[in-house]
């Protein structure tokens, strides 16, 4: 499954073989020791982590429940009448599906899937940069796309990336598309990382944005389960970080969850940060 995917989770292995996520941690621990394979939090990919990318067929099929928690969460971040840039990658892509609804909204991207998700939102105005398209993850890339983005102001970036760790912050595999993102924060006031608690620690060759400059990250819970990952949590926040975690069974209710202005949800947050709605900032930290 690893040689197919290029990253599958501990979850997504002890289901396909019918065993404990305990067993199946275990024997990705002798895979390693063999050299077959790279341990991930909450997940294994094959060797050469720094610079191999899954595309985006494998990628929708990782930490599917953690990314569909970290959307809900991030969309009761937007208000009515925002501005803000999303970018490329699978749960900005979530997180675009909820914001279809939110009235006087305008969205910034680089991401065709993220463009796609919002097509038929009559009430959200989508701005689409120039570029060259990346195929492996149907994002817009190049001089084209960062040209565009010059002289843009909005509210909050949304990105996410490859690997995310307190000492070098986010980062991804590809060069090109680090050089984007790096464009979309310079153009926003704050800062939302969107990772799932498997790519905690994690560190990829290209460096987006370095932790001081993250406002806001938003997280699936499980990151405080895994000791590495809660781990990074801490010193992420001794960077000044605000952490969000995303609960994985959200309470139950009578508003639809596509809605995030009809269904607001209270942002977990973790031990030491502040606890209630997200202000808007004038300006970067």
């Amino acid at each position: 499954m690893v040689r197919a995917n290029g990253a599958v989770s501990l979850r997504e292995l002890a289901r396909v073989v019918q065993t404990s996520e305990v067993t199946v941690r275990r024997d990705v621990r002798a895979l390693e020791a063999e050299g077959l394979l790279d341990r991930r939090h909450g997940g294994a990919v094959l060797p050469g982590g720094f610079s191999r990318e899954p595309g985006y067929p494998q990628k929708t099929h990782l930490a599917a429940a953690e990314k569909s928690a970290i959307a809900d969460l991030a969309a009761t971040m937007v208000a009515e009448g925002d501005a803000i840039v999303v970018g490329a990658g699978t749960t900005t892509q979530e997180l675009a599906r909820r914001l279809a609804r939110v009235p006087g909204l305008t969205v910034v991207t680089n991401s065709l899937l993220v463009a796609q998700a919002l097509a038929h939102a009559n009430r959200v105005e989508v701005v689409m940069t120039g570029g060259t398209l990346r195929g492996s993850n149907y994002a817009l890339v190049g001089s084209g796309a960062e040209q565009s983005l010059q002289g843009l102001r909005v509210t909050r970036a949304f990105i996410s990336g490859s690997g995310l760790s307190a000492e070098r912050g986010l980062s991804t595999t590809n060069m090109l598309s680090a050089s984007v993102d790096r464009a979309l924060v310079n153009a926003a006031a704050e800062v939302v990382v969107l990772a799932d608690h498997s790519k905690l620690g994690n560190d990829t060759m290209f460096q987006t944005v370095a932790s001081e400059a993250i406002t806001h990250l938003v997280t699936d819970e499980q990151a405080t389960l895994v000791e590495p990952a809660a781990r990074e949590l801490d010193a992420l926040a001794d960077c000044g970080v605000q952490v969000q975690l995303a609960p994985l069974t959200p309470p139950t209710s009578s508003f639809p969850a596509s809605s995030p202005q009809d269904a607001p949800r209270r942002p977990a947050t973790f031990p030491g940060q502040r606890r209630g709605p997200v202000p808007v900032a004038s300006g970067r930290r």
